[in-house]
């Protein structure tokens, strides 16, 4: 059995970033990677603008208040948002201006309305303010023409902004992966079928599907596969040809995976791992092919299949969608709130709620039964209690490693 890091680590170095490059709509970028940097040419501010309700005034003007002399402007624009101003702000004169209004020319402070007391076509200024005060200069936040997004990175709710902002109506993003997903097993049906004695409803599908959506990625089911050889190494090899990774659960128990690990190798397959020291999880098979494309066997308890996902893939698909700062997992010191026990031979991971408390985390298990084959105890759960090898039992107020999901 592989160390989990080092099968981590193997997975990793064998995921190759797509490089093809599609060009969407903004609408549609939101969970895209950016395929090519942007830059604008327009700076950010577009303009001299108000970040605050109030007066824009010359700071000269102001200087008489440090010697306990009234200070009375003469209001000559009123300006809002969206407005071009029409004057320039000259000796002992001043703009009413709002937030986001552009500056008049003349003017280079903003005084906050609570700082003034308004008297008519004048106003009484209370309190001077430093040159500059509540002014968001031209070009302070992004000089045009400089890099604004490089390639590579997400495009998540800022991004999108940005990239309205920027007036880029149509965005250059990697092409998106495609991911198969076969289960595999005589004992599957869908949802829709007649649950009778001794089958079993196949949710890893939708487990996966959902998983790979979350991720970015797009699924391509290709059902149910019954334990037979010729339709297994069809489905494999269909699924090859249409996807970047393939997701196979089940069959992976020792009297079934002689076949699967011939048909991998048939098709052109280096096996590069059969069993990781992971609980749940075991019997995890991962083969290269030739073009770079990755077969995963998953064990088809819904848990494992879960786990596999958080621990494994999320990372996989992350690099594969060509994210410079691809997804590592996130593990975090939490503080145990129930006594835990574990197998000693390989790393186990027990599935369960953080909650932040005080600034730290604290660690809940789940309730029910702790078995792989349950999955109505893993509905809520964002994170995952880690027991090294070597560790059978945790005490309660114990500090543990959880990783966040």
């Amino acid at each position: 059995m592989l160390p989990i890091q080092e099968a981590f680590d193997i997975i990793i170095d064998y995921v190759k970033p797509l490089d093809e490059i599609e060009t969407v709509n903004l609408s549609q970028a939101y969970n895209r990677i950016l395929g090519k940097a942007i830059n604008s040419p327009h700076d950010f501010p577009y303009w001299d603008n108000s970040a605050m309700d109030g007066y824009g005034v010359r700071s000269e003007d102001l200087a008489k208040i440090k010697d306990g002399k009234d200070v009375y402007l003469e209001i000559v624009e009123e300006i809002p948002a969206g407005y071009v101003p029409q004057k320039r702000i000259k000796s002992n004169q001043c703009a009413r201006i709002f937030t986001g209004a552009m500056m008049p020319d003349g003017a280079d402070t903003v005084v906050m309305q609570e700082k003034t007391d308004s008297h008519g076509k004048l106003v009484k200024i209370l309190e001077s303010s430093p040159r500059g005060n509540f002014v968001r200069k031209k070009g302070s936040f992004y000089g045009a023409n400089d890099g604004l997004l490089p390639a590579g990175v997400k495009i998540n709710s800022p991004e999108m902004a940005i990239l309205a902002t920027a007036q880029c109506t149509e965005v250059n993003v990697v092409r998106s992966p495609l991911v198969a997903i076969l289960s595999t097993g005589d004992e599957l049906i869908y949802p829709h079928e007649t649950l009778s004695r001794g089958k079993i409803i196949d949710s890893n599908q939708y487990l996966l599907h959902s998983f790979i959506s979350q991720n970015g990625a797009i699924s391509v089911p290709m059902g149910i596969i019954p334990d037979q050889k010729e339709q297994l190494e069809g489905a494999i090899a269909s699924a090859l040809e249409k996807a970047d990774f393939v997701l196979s659960t089940g069959g992976v128990s020792v009297g079934e995976y002689d076949y699967v690990k011939e048909i991998l190798v048939k098709l052109g397959g280096k096996i590069l791992m059969e069993k990781v020291a992971i609980k749940p999880g075991k019997p995890l098979t991962v083969a290269v092919f030739p073009d770079n494309k990755l077969y995963f066997g998953i064990p088809g308890n819904p848990v494992s299949t879960m786990v596999i996902c958080w621990r494994f893939l999320k990372s996989a698909i992350s690099k594969l969608s060509g994210e410079t700062n691809y997804y590592l997992p996130q593990i975090v010191e939490a503080i145990c709130q129930e006594n835990l026990k574990a197998e000693e031979k390989r790393e186990c991971y027990l599935w369960g709620r953080a909650n932040i408390v005080n600034g730290q985390y604290h660690f809940n298990l789940s309730q029910g039964l702790h078995n792989s084959g349950n999955l109505i105890n893993l509905q809520q759960t964002n994170g995952l209690a880690i027991l090294p090898v070597g560790v059978s039992h945790v005490k309660q107020g114990d500090k543990i490693k959880i990783m966040l999901v």
